[in-house]
C-alpha cells in the first residue's frame, strides 16, 4: 500500500463529533453513592434541594461532582478502535498517516528532488503566502531562512508548505479540544518537520512561546472552571459549613473569581480562533492580550489584594471544621484536580499575570525589530509590569492582616484586667513583629537570665509577648506587660555597644564529649531601649536584637509607626484645643514686677453678658475677667487663694466664689460692666452676698444639679470633724412656695436641706448622680441624698461594695485598696463607672462590681476627670486621656505640662497648662484653653433638593 500524502481519519458512518470533557451536560452527572460509614452525614437527602448557588439559581446541580477516572493509555502505541473504557466516545479514535517530505513532493512532477533541497525557494513561497499580504513588501520575512537557490520558485514552494501544514490541522483540533497527550502539546509536535526546516531558529522559538501562551491560557480557564464545578457548587449543595455562614464564606474565599473567568474566556476564544486561522505561523496576537488586559486589571487588583485573606479564611475553616476537611478530601478524588489542593486553585490568579508577563517578555525577545507586534508587546509588557508592582503594597497589607488575625487569636491577657486594644477595627494592622531577647536580673543582682520574647508592633499598640506552646499544638502569646499605646511610646538609645549572651553549645557528634554540658558559646546581642512616657523609669524596657541590621529595622519600624499614629490622631481628634489666653497669666520670680505676677490659674468659668461671653479666672492673687477674644484680663476682685468660681446665669446672673474669705456670691452683670468700663469696682462690692458663715473653714465647694435642683455643697473642717452642708439655689419667687431657713434675702436665695452631716475626714471630692451625690473619701465613695442628709447619713451606701466578694472580686479589691477614688459616671440605666486615679471598674445599681469584676487601668495617674457625652477625660500633669465610657478604649491623648482641670460643666471644659516662656527672662506663662468636642465630618452631608443649589454647575 502506497503512502498517502494527506491525513486519513477512519470515522464510521453516523458517528458524532467528540465533545469537551469539561462541557459535559449537568444531567449527565450521576449522584454518587454515600461513602461507607459517612460519619458526617454530608450525603443525606436533606442537602439535595439546596436553593443557594452563587453562580446560578438553578437547583439541579449535583451535590458534588466526582467524574469517573480516566484509564491512562500509554503514549507509545496507537489506540485501537476496539478499546473500551468508561470514558470512551461513540466513535473510533482517528488514525493519522503523516506523509514525509519526500512522499509529498513526489506527487508534484513540476518540482524535482533537487529543488527540494533549496530552502531559498521555500522562503520565497512564504513571502508570497504571508509577507506580501501582511507587510506589502517583496523581501522575505525575517522568520524564513534566506539561503538562496535559483532553482525553486516562490509559487511552487508556497504550495508545498501549504500541503505540509495540512498534516497538523487535526493535531491542532485535538489540542484545542484537550484530546492530546500532555507530552504532545508542543508547537513543534504539531508542525511538519519540513516546515520546521523552513523557519529559522528565532521564529521557531517565537512560535513556541506564542503556542505556550495559548496553552497556558487554555489551562488557566479550565482551572477556574474547575473551581466552580468541583468546589463551589458541591460546597453549597452539601453544606459542610452552616448555611448561616455559607454565603459569606463563599464570598470571602472565592471572591471575584467568576469575574476574572469571564475576561479570560473571551480572550481564550479570540486566541483559539486566531490559532485556527493562522496556524502554524501566528503573526499578530499581542493586540488580543492587550485589549483584555486593559479591562481585567481592576478585577485582578481586587482579587490579588484580597487573596491572603481568602487563604486565611480557608485555613481557619479547615483547622476547625471536620466536615469541611471531609468535603475537601472527597473533592481531591476528582481526576481533573490532579492532586492539587484548593490553595493551588485560589492562587492561580495571583501567579497568572507574572507568568504571562514572563512569556510575553520572552516573545518580545524573539520578535524581529520590524515586526508589527513589537510595539504592542512593549506596551503590554509595560502595562502588566507596572500593574503587578502596584499590587504589592496591597498584598503586603493583606498578609499583615492575616498575621494580625493569627496574633489576636493567640493572645492571652492577665486575669482581671480589661484591655481594649480595638482589635476589631477595620484599620487595625500588624506593622512589624519579630523575636527579641530581654535580660532579667536576679534578686541578688549577681546573675541574670535571658528570655526570648515576641514583640508585635500594631498601628496603635506595642505588645511584649512570651510565646508558649501548648499540648494541642496551638501557639499562645502571653502578654507579660501591659500593651503600650503608641501615643505614650518613646524611643531611647539605639546605638549601645553589643553585649554577649552566653548559650550552650550545640550538641554535635564531634562535641559529644564528657563535659559538653558545661561548654558554652557567646553570641553578640544588640540592645535598644524603649519606655512609657508616663512611667519613664518604671516601664522602661531594654530589648536585644540578634544583629545590627535587625536593631536598625526595629528603629525604623517604631519611628515610622509613632509618626503615623500621631498623624492619624491629629487628623481625627475627638476634642480640640481652643486657645483663650496664653500670655497674661505668669508665675514670676521674686525680683520681677509684682503687677505681672498673677499666679497659676486655679479655677475659671464663663458667663454670658448680652450677646457677649465673658471669662472669669481665679488665681492666688484674685479674680480676673475679660471679654472672650481679648488678650488682656483685668482684676476685678482682690481675693487670696481663689479655689472655686462658678457662674449661675439662670439665677439672676450670679457668680459664686470660694476663697480665703469664705463662700460668697457676686453679680456677673456688674462684673462685666466693670470690665467694659460702665461700672466701678465699688459697684461690684455692693452686690456681694455671703453664703457661708464668716468663720467657717471651707475646704471644698461644688455646685451640682440633682433631681432638677441646683444645690451648693460645701465642706467645712473643724478640729474634730468634717461637715457637709447642702443649700438649694433659687430666686425668691422660686422658694416662696415652700420657704425654709433663708441664708440671704437679696437677688439670690439659698435654703438648706436638713441639718449638716459628718463625713469622712479624708473626703476630697463631691460628684452628682441623678438623685444622689457621692462623696469621695480615701478608699471608697459614700452615697447620700442631698435633700435629706441627716436621714441618709445613717444608711449611706459605700461603693464599690465588696461584701461577699468572690475570687475575681478579690483581685479588684486588692487593686482598688491603694487607689484614690475620684468620682462616678453613669454608663447605662443599671451600670456605673467608678473612677479611681489609677483604674476604673464597673458596678451595678447596688454598687457590686460587674463585668466579671474586671477593671480598667489608666496609662497615667489621674488627678481629676470630666465626663462629656460618651467619653471620659482623665487629667494628669502631663497628659489628658480621652477614653470611651462604655468600653474604656483609649481614643485620644493630649500632651502638655502642668495640666489642671479648672472648670467642667455641661457648657464647657476649661483647662490650664504651662504656656510658652516669654523672651527676656519673664518666666513661663500659664495658658487657658477650652476643650471642644469635634463633629464627625462624614456625618455632615449636603442637603438634598435645595432649589438653585447646583445651578452654577449647569446640572
Amino acid at each position: 500500500m502506497s503512502p498517502r500524502p494527506h491525513p486519513h481519519i477512519a470515522i464510521p458512518i453516523g458517528a458524532e463529533p467528540p465533545s469537551h470533557p469539561s462541557a459535559r451536560h449537568v444531567d449527565d452527572w450521576t449522584d454518587l453513592l454515600p461513602p461507607s460509614g459517612d460519619p458526617l452525614n454530608l450525603w443525606s437527602d436533606d442537602h439535595r434541594h439546596s436553593t443557594f448557588s452563587p453562580s446560578s439559581p438553578s437547583t439541579s446541580r449535583p451535590r458534588i461532582v466526582f467524574p469517573e477516572p480516566e484509564i491512562p493509555r500509554p503514549a507509545s502505541r496507537a489506540s485501537s478502535v476496539h478499546e473500551t473504557s468508561p470514558r470512551s466516545y461513540a466513535f473510533p479514535e482517528p488514525q493519522l498517516y503523516m506523509s514525509p517530505i519526500a512522499r509529498t513532493t513526489s506527487l508534484r512532477p513540476s518540482v524535482s528532488h533537487q529543488n527540494l533541497g533549496h530552502r531559498s525557494a521555500k522562503s520565497e513561497s512564504m513571502l508570497s503566502a504571508r509577507s506580501s499580504v501582511n507587510r506589502g513588501e517583496s523581501r522575505p520575512p525575517s522568520f524564513v531562512s534566506t539561503e538562496s537557490s535559483p532553482e525553486s520558485t516562490p509559487a511552487v514552494l508556497s504550495d508545498e508548505l501549504s500541503s505540509l501544514t495540512l498534516d497538523s490541522n487535526e493535531g491542532l483540533r485535538r489540542f484545542q479540544a484537550g484530546e492530546l497527550n500532555e507530552n504532545d502539546e508542543e508547537w513543534h509536535r504539531l508542525v511538519p518537520k519540513a516546515a520546521l526546516e523552513t523557519l529559522d531558529k528565532g521564529e521557531i522559538q517565537r512560535q513556541s512561546v506564542i503556542f505556550e501562551i495559548i496553552k497556558s491560557e487554555r489551562d488557566y480557564v479550565r482551572d477556574l472552571e474547575l473551581v466552580q464545578d468541583v468546589f463551589i457548587d458541591p460546597l453549597v449543595n452539601t453544606s459542610p459549613i452552616p448555611q448561616s455562614r455559607m454565603r459569606g464564606y463563599v464570598s470571602e474565599v472565592f471572591y471575584n473569581l467568576n469575574e476574572i473567568l469571564v475576561y479570560h474566556r473571551q480572550m481564550l476564544d479570540r486566541l483559539l480562533e486566531l490559532q485556527r486561522d493562522q496556524h502554524p505561523l501566528i503573526t499578530d496576537f499581542a493586540s488580543i492580550v492587550l485589549d483584555t488586559s486593559l479591562t481585567f486589571c481592576s478585577a485582578y487588583e481586587e482579587y490579588i489584594k484580597h487573596y491572603p485573606l481568602s487563604e486565611a479564611y480557608h485555613r481557619k475553616e479547615l483547622n476547625r471544621n471536620t466536615k469541611y476537611q471531609y468535603f475537601l478530601s472527597q473533592c481531591s478524588q476528582d481526576p481533573r484536580i490532579r492532586k492539587r489542593d484548593l490553595i493551588t486553585f485560589l492562587s492561580r490568579p495571583v501567579t497568572r499575570l507574572p507568568r504571562l508577563l514572563l512569556l510575553l517578555t520572552t516573545t518580545r525577545k524573539h520578535t524581529p525589530a520590524d515586526h508589527t507586534d513589537l510595539k504592542t508587546l512593549s506596551l503590554l509588557i509595560d502595562l502588566l509590569g507596572k500593574f503587578i508592582k502596584s499590587t504589592q503594597p496591597g498584598i503586603e497589607a493583606a498578609e499583615g492582616k492575616v498575621k494580625f488575625w493569627a496574633l489576636c487569636e493567640g493572645l492571652s491577657f492577665q486575669k482581671g484586667e480589661i484591655i481594649e486594644l480595638d482589635l476589631y477595627d477595620d484599620s487595625r494592622t500588624l506593622l512589624h513583629s519579630g523575636r527579641v531577647a530581654r535580660r532579667y536580673t536576679s534578686r541578688t543582682e549577681v546573675t541574670y537570665t535571658w528570655v526570648d520574647l515576641n514583640v508585635a508592633l500594631l498601628d496603635n499598640y506595642l505588645l511584649l509577648l512570651k510565646p508558649e506552646s501548648r499540648p494541642s499544638g496551638t501557639a499562645r502569646n502571653n502578654v507579660i506587660s501591659r500593651p503600650i499605646p503608641l501615643e505614650y511610646l518613646r524611643l531611647a538609645a539605639f546605638d549601645a555597644p553589643p553585649e554577649n549572651r552566653r548559650e550552650k553549645a550545640s550538641s554535635t557528634i564531634e562535641q559529644a564529649r564528657l563535659f559538653d554540658s558545661f561548654r558554652s558559646r557567646h553570641r553578640p546581642m544588640y540592645p535598644f531601649t524603649i519606655y512609657h512616657a508616663s512611667a519613664v523609669f518604671i516601664r522602661r524596657y531594654t530589648l536585644y536584637a540578634t544583629s545590627e541590621q535587625e536593631r536598625a529595622q526595629w528603629y525604623r519600624a517604631l519611628f515610622d509607626a509613632i509618626g503615623l499614629r500621631h498623624a492619624r490622631q491629629a487628623s481625627n481628634i475627638w476634642f480640640g484645643q481652643q486657645m483663650i489666653n496664653d500670655k497674661f497669666f505668669r508665675m514670676l520670680s521674686g525680683h520681677a514686677s509684682s503687677s505681672r505676677n498673677t499666679g497659676k490659674i486655679r479655677t475659671a468659668t464663663s458667663f454670658p453678658y448680652g450677646n457677649k461671653t465673658m471669662i472669669a479666672v481665679g488665681t492666688s492673687s484674685g479674680v480676673y475677667v475679660t471679654l472672650r477674644g481679648s488678650p488682656d484680663f483685668k482684676r476685678v476682685l482682690k481675693k487670696t487663694n481663689t479655689q472655686y468660681i462658678f457662674a449661675l446665669p439662670e439665677y439672676n446672673n450670679k457668680i459664686l466664689l470660694h476663697s480665703d474669705d469664705g463662700l460668697e456670691s457676686y453679680s456677673s452683670d456688674v462684673m462685666a460692666q466693670v470690665i467694659l468700663g460702665t461700672s466701678k469696682p465699688q459697684d461690684l462690692d455692693k452686690t456681694k452676698e455671703r453664703v457661708s458663715d464668716q468663720n467657717a473653714a471651707i475646704i471644698l465647694t461644688r455646685i451640682v444639679k440633682v433631681g432638677g435642683r441646683t444645690i451648693v455643697l460645701y465642706v467645712t473642717k473643724s478640729f474634730l470633724q468634717v461637715t457637709l452642708h447642702a443649700l438649694e439655689v433659687g430666686t425668691p419667687a422660686d422658694l416662696s412656695a415652700n420657704p425654709r431657713r433663708s441664708v440671704s434675702s437679696g437677688l439670690i436665695s439659698l435654703r438648706s436641706f436638713g441639718e449638716p452631716i459628718w463625713i469622712p475626714k479624708d473626703s476630697h471630692e463631691i460628684v452628682a448622680l441623678h438623685k444622689t451625690i457621692g462623696v469621695c473619701a480615701e478608699r471608697s465613695i459614700y452615697v447620700y441624698d442631698p435633700t435629706n442628709l441627716s436621714a441618709s447619713s445613717t444608711n449611706a451606701i459605700v461603693i464599690p461594695n465588696f461584701n461577699d466578694a468572690t475570687e475575681p472580686m478579690q483581685l479588684l479589691r486588692q487593686r482598688s485598696s491603694s487607689a484614690k477614688p475620684l468620682g462616678l459616671i453613669k454608663v447605662a440605666s443599671n451600670e456605673l463607672l467608678v473612677v479611681f486615679d489609677e483604674l476604673g471598674c464597673y458596678i451595678d445599681r447596688h454598687g457590686v462590681p460587674c463585668r466579671f469584676s474586671g477593671f480598667l487601668r489608666w496609662e497615667t495617674k489621674a488627678t481629676s476627670y470630666a465626663h462629656r457625652g460618651d467619653h471620659i477625660l482623665l487629667f494628669s500633669p502631663e497628659f489628658i486621656e480621652v477614653r470611651s465610657v462604655m468600653s474604656g478604649k483609649l481614643v485620644q491623648v493630649i500632651e502638655g505640662q502642668d495640666i489642671r482641670l479648672v472648670h467642667a460643666s455641661d457648657r464647657s471644659i476649661l483647662v490650664a497648662m504651662r504656656g510658652p516662656d516669654e523672651k527676656g527672662g519673664s518666666g513661663p506663662s500659664d495658658k487657658l484653653v477650652e476643650l471642644v468636642e469635634t463633629a464627625d465630618l462624614t456625618a455632615q452631608h449636603t442637603p438634598k433638593n435645595v432649589p438653585g443649589l447646583w445651578d452654577e454647575w449647569d446640572m
